[in-house]
């Protein structure tokens, strides 16, 4: 069984050496930034379960860091760690996308306590595996690699087909391009990189005419597939 993948920001190293080792006690794996900054850096590199950020930090506060954090994952939980304990700054987190606002001095069984509650409810919303998608005015059958509309059928390659599933189960998300990679390879290399390009062309020929379907190309990160 995996251990859960925290990103814990936080400037105040006492702190962050005690939250850290007590997490870590619960079979965490936890990964501390000093900043907002690296802290990001981190998540545009790794995949997380849940993020813990401190709101007042050098080079990137939390507020920024959770709205940077947002526009790559919209569903990882983030809890913020604060002494602001101003009613205006508990919505502000929120409306930043933020699941939970813990006021500092906090009790640490309080946060595992929340730690583990929403690490169960982000679990539970993991989709079913489907194999039949709407794709604008397609049904996308992914047995048979196959788009279809009445009478009209497009077919696609197994690899062209693995891709547009890996799009549609992470639709209006950023995707880093060596996530695609290893999903749909194994490996992150210049040849299949080249590969995936021309995958990703023959996708987006194929679905020109659909409207509110994009592909965008996130220069030095990914893709992002947004369907309406």
């Amino acid at each position: 069984m995996k251990n859960f993948k925290i990103l814990y920001a936080e400037d105040d190293e006492t702190l962050a050496f005690l939250t850290k080792d007590n997490l870590e006690q619960n079979n965490y794996e936890v990964i501390h930034c000093s900043d907002g900054k690296s802290a990001l850096n981190f998540f545009e590199e790794e995949e997380f379960d849940i993020c813990i950020f401190d709101i007042m930090m050098p080079k990137m506060d939390g507020f920024q860091l959770a709205e940077a954090v947002r526009k790559i994952d919209v569903e990882v939980p983030i809890i913020f760690l604060s002494a602001k304990t101003l009613k205006e700054d508990r919505i502000k987190g929120l409306r930043l996308g933020a699941d939970d606002y813990l006021v500092k001095p906090f009790s640490i069984e309080e946060l595992l306590l929340k730690v583990e509650i929403f690490l169960k409810r982000s679990q539970k919303n993991i989709p079913v595996a489907k194999t039949i998608y709407e794709v604008g005015k397609y049904q996308f059958d992914t047995k048979n690699f196959i788009l279809f509309n009445n009478d009209e059928k497009v077919g696609l390659t197994q690899r062209e087909a693995e891709l547009l599933k890996l799009f549609l189960d992470h639709k209006n998300s950023v995707l880093k391009r060596e996530q695609i990679l290893t999903s749909l390879w194994g490996t992150d290399d210049y040849f299949m990189g080249r590969s995936l390009d021309v995958f990703i062309s023959r996708l987006r020929k194929i679905l020109a005419n659909e409207e509110g379907i994009s592909i965008e190309n996130l220069h030095g990160i990914g893709f992002r597939f947004s369907i309406g």
